[in-house]
């Protein structure tokens, strides 16, 4: 038996067998199937396997991730599932999605996956904020208004951020998204709207309170653009398209974006609150319920402003308002199964992530739990949902009443006491709702499984094969083999973390420690003496070994693998010995970026595990003479 024929055979039949895939395809990391139904394939056993970094599901691929040895188990994956391999892909057949619920989870939780620190991070000091209100800080004060101003900025230009990591979900360029979503929240549209009634006949409207805060309206529009910005890149002649394909992409789709999300979202969420009024009247108990339940996925989608301005105009009127509070209690739901996660995950980084969002969560603000952790892993959220109808059942049983419009998480108490007699009824009871809401979501989720979010901190179980000398070992050099060595930059330009990528096999180093590069300019040197291990016949990656026996990838950009060779040239060939400083690689960084790639390029010491650190440069920039990464053996 050929060495790797046990581990391509596993994997033929865990993606569904031979007879669910379209084709299989192959780059310098993990194998591509293309999948008749991804639903029949064996994630969780894959990913576990030993052979297998990790799995991962983009633009309608199933990837398989393998590692350096990916050309030998291709080769074996061909023979046993008798494929003919390569060819082109039918872009209207990518295989089976999900249904529109399960695609929608995917796209938002992923888009928010690159800054979901930096959201954490705001949440907590929006609470600290609020903390400074509630112990009498006076709100025109200047520690107030900046602290105001750090915590909120991120969440008030929120379809700014979106429209970065959305442009490269959807492949489009990124400062032409910017613009879209700069016209989304520029300052007093709404107003300036209002008084234009009309623009060559055509009503213009905002959803109440703009698109501040908002995800979807960028998301829809960014989708819109990209398929305007592509056609426009086919149609404009090449002199024009610098200037003529962003201007006409603008032109398009920001007037679009007003004439249809706004008047929407301005519908539903019109209806939303003649619904909810109607349930209220006949029963505030089952109001109660559904508002809970529903309150998060309404917010999700910017229909909860259909009752903000009813639960405003109450509160002016009386003086105080029930019609909101069956929904103040849903990010205590959050806290009790973040607190459930964190104990139970058997991932380091799930663990890691799931304190923050929990504490931001503690202070009302959830968006960080909700797409980086519940939203995607699913059962979570539901549980979430479900306890937050309970909860505002129960609230809606003993009247909890508000007197003001408060704050959210901790600070929402001082609200619901009476300013006329000064009685807690309220209060007490809304704080037996908040245990109420961290217990109970806690328990049901210590019962229920938590699901796996990246799944690459997991072992083989006890019931599962075990390796043998037939399946491939990842690490070439043993750590009794290893020496230091200091590695060169192989480009010149910026550092950017790995954490930052896009691609999350690079992202978590499931692939191994190193860092990634911002080219300012297209070409990749030798970063040492050693051997041109594998040169990718598309010429988009190049593996590389030193003398010392340090495993090197260098991927020249991101799925920059689909073209094929074009913007490449290889001065090297496989199996070449190179010194230090020699030109491997050089590529068009424009021509690649305006095919819409993205040509920020990881350099990872694949063999990490063989050294015991790996540290890179602290440097901001480098060039090709710069230190890059020290191994210590």
């Amino acid at each position: 038996m050929a060495k790797y024929t046990q581990l391509a055979e596993d994997i033929v039949d865990k993606v569904g067998g031979k007879e669910n895939v379209k084709e299989v395809r192959h780059c310098v990391t993990r194998l591509r199937f293309y999948l008749k139904d991804e639903s029949k394939a064996n994630t969780e056993y894959l990913k576990k396997r030993d052979g297998v970094v990790t799995v991962m599901k983009a633009g309608g691929q199933y990837q398989v991730v393998i590692g350096n040895h990916v050309p030998e188990v291709y080769e074996e994956v061909l023979k046993v599932g008798n494929f003919a391999g390569g060819g082109e892909v039918d872009a209207d057949d990518d295989g089976d999605k999900g249904n529109l619920f399960d695609q929608f989870i995917d796209i938002v939780s992923g888009l928010f996956q690159p800054f979901l620190g930096a959201l954490a991070a705001a949440g907590i000091l929006k609470g600290v904020t609020a903390l400074l209100a509630a112990t009498g800080v006076d709100t025109a004060s200047g520690i107030y208004i900046l602290m105001n101003t750090i915590g909120d900025g991120l969440f008030q230009y929120l379809p700014m951020v979106l429209a970065v990591s959305a442009s490269k979900k959807f492949k489009m360029n990124t400062y032409t998204a910017v613009a879209i979503a700069g016209a989304l929240v520029y300052p007093g549209l709404a107003e300036s709207l209002t008084e234009a009634t009309n623009i060559f006949g055509l009503n213009f409207t905002l959803p109440a309170g703009g698109y501040y805060n908002t995800v979807l309206p960028i998301l829809l529009a960014i989708f819109v653009a990209s398929k305007i910005e592509k056609f426009m890149k086919k149609v404009t002649p090449d002199v024009l398209k610098l200037f003529a394909v962003p201007m006409v992409t603008l032109l398009v789709t920001i007037p679009l974006t007003f004439l249809l999300v706004g008047p929407i979202a301005n519908t539903a969420s019109a209806w939303i609150g003649i619904a909810f009024q109607s349930i209220y009247d006949f029963s505030p108990i089952i109001y109660g319920f559904i508002l809970g339940a529903a309150w998060q996925v309404m917010v999700m989608f910017g229909l909860h402003w259909g009752l903000v301005p009813i639960a405003i105009l109450d509160m002016a009127q009386n003086g105080s308002s029930v019609i909101l509070t069956a929904a103040v209690l849903p990010c205590f739901t959050q806290v009790g199964v973040l607190a459930a996660i964190y104990l139970k995950t058997k991932e380091d980084k799930v663990k890691k992530g799931v304190l923050p969002t929990l504490i931001s969560a503690i202070f009302g603000v959830t968006e960080p739990a909700i797409y980086g952790y519940t939203l995607p892993m699913r059962t979570p959220f539901i549980i979430s949902c479900i306890v937050s109808g309970i909860v505002g059942v129960y609230l809606s049983i003993f009247n909890v009443t508000g007197y003001a419009m408060g704050g959210m998480g901790i600070f929402l108490y001082p609200a619901y006491i009476d300013p006329a007699t000064g009685s807690f009824h309220s209060v007490i009871h809304l704080a037996i709702g908040t245990v109420i809401a961290i217990i109970l979501a806690f328990v049901i989720q210590m019962f229920v499984k938590v699901p796996t979010l990246y799944g690459d901190d997991e072992t083989v179980s006890a019931t599962e094969p075990t390796p043998s000398e037939d399946q491939p070992v990842l690490v070439s050099a043993s750590v009794s083999d290893a020496k230091d060595q200091i590695l060169n930059s192989p480009l010149q330009g910026n550092i950017v973390p790995l954490s930052s990528l896009d691609d999350q096999v690079f992202a978590t180093g499931a692939m191994g420690q190193g860092v990634a590069i911002e080219p300012s300019e297209g070409l990749v040197t030798a970063p040492a003496d050693g051997l041109v291990q594998i040169l990718f016949p598309t010429k988009h990656a190049i593996g590389f070994i030193t003398d010392d026996g340090v495993e090197i990838l260098i991927h020249i950009g991101m799925d920059t693998v689909e073209l094929e060779g074009k913007f490449y040239e290889a001065h090297v060939t496989q199996g070449d010995h190179v010194k230090a400083g020699d030109p491997l690689v050089t590529f068009d960084i424009e021509a690649i970026k305006a095919a819409g790639y993205q040509v920020t390029t990881p350099v990872i010491i694949t063999n990490t595990q063989a050294y015991k650190d790996v540290t890179t440069t602290e440097a901001s920039t480098v060039s090709f003479t710069d230190e890059l990464i020290e191994v210590f053996a």
